[in-house]
This record gives C-alpha cells, structure tokens and sequence, in this order.
C-alpha cells in the first residue's frame, strides 16, 4: 500500500470518528444542505448535494453546471455507504489499497455502487449511522472534502 494511500484512508477515518451528530431531523438536513449549497455557491461549484435518512431523501439541490448524471453518481455513492457503512471515499481507498476495486472485490455491478468520494455517512451518537450526506461533480477527492468541510460547519454552528 503507497503512503499516499494510508495517508489518505487514516484521514478519513479521523474524520468518520470525529463527525458524529448528536441527533439528525428533517430541519437538520435542511440546515446542513443549505450550509453546503451556499459553501458550493460562494465558489461556484457545479455540483449536485443530497442528503438521506434512511431511504427517505430529506433534502437535494443541483446547481448550475450539472446534469441527470450527477444524480445517477449520487444514487451509485450512498449505496455503498448504505452497504458498508464507511464513507464511499473510504471504502475505494480501502479497494485501491488492496490493488482492486470495489466493484471487483465484491463482485458488484458498476450501474449501482460507485465506491467515488463524495458520500458520507451521518452518524448520531448513541445510535449509528442514520442517512448519508452526498456531493457530486467535482473530482472525487474534492466531492468528499466538501462534504467533510460541510459537516464540519454544521457541527461547530
């Protein structure tokens, strides 16, 4: 495994552990994907953002400059925080360590997960992860780190 690799996943797993709600309603993911519609708009990122609890999306907004793609990316990236509990980042960081991918390590269909950073899960302390926050339409690295920034923000507000 490269350093930069490590590095990398050890980063974002910091994060997965110090990123932790203490509860997550409808007005939160609204407060949560305006802060990151208005992080997105201040430097006019093309980019779509989603937030889910559950199965129920809570809140979504494409800016300008993105397409019905963004939302495909968006549906492929939650499933795999839906199916492996870790951010969709971690979990192609984690792959690509390995010298796979998710796709080939578990035999999964490249039409529905999409192991690209850019979902996170929202985890509530003393519960577990609730939903998923997503980004699309940046590079990857950049997706998550928006997301990452967002929660951040959300959690020091």
């Amino acid at each position: 495994m490269s350093d930069e690799i490590q590095s990398t996943i050890a980063a974002i797993e910091a994060d997965e552990r110090a990123l932790v709600l203490p509860n997550f309603d409808n007005d939160d993911a609204w407060r949560l994907g305006c802060l990151l519609v208005e992080l997105a708009r201040e430097r006019d990122l093309p980019v779509t953002v989603d937030i889910r609890r559950g199965s129920q999306q809570l809140f979504h907004a494409a800016l300008p400059g993105t397409t019905p793609d963004n939302d495909s990316w968006i549906e492929r990236k939650v499933r795999v925080v839906e199916r492996f509990g870790a951010s969709s980042y971690l979990v192609g960081q984690r792959a690509a360590a390995k010298g796979t991918t998710l796709n080939e390590q578990h035999q999964l269909p490249l039409q529905r997960y999409a192991a690209h950073g850019g979902s996170f899960p929202i985890r509530v302390a003393g519960v577990g992860i609730v939903g998923a926050v997503t980004v699309s339409g940046l590079p990857q690295a950049q997706d998550h780190a928006l997301v990452v920034e967002g929660l951040r923000d959300f959690l020091a507000g």
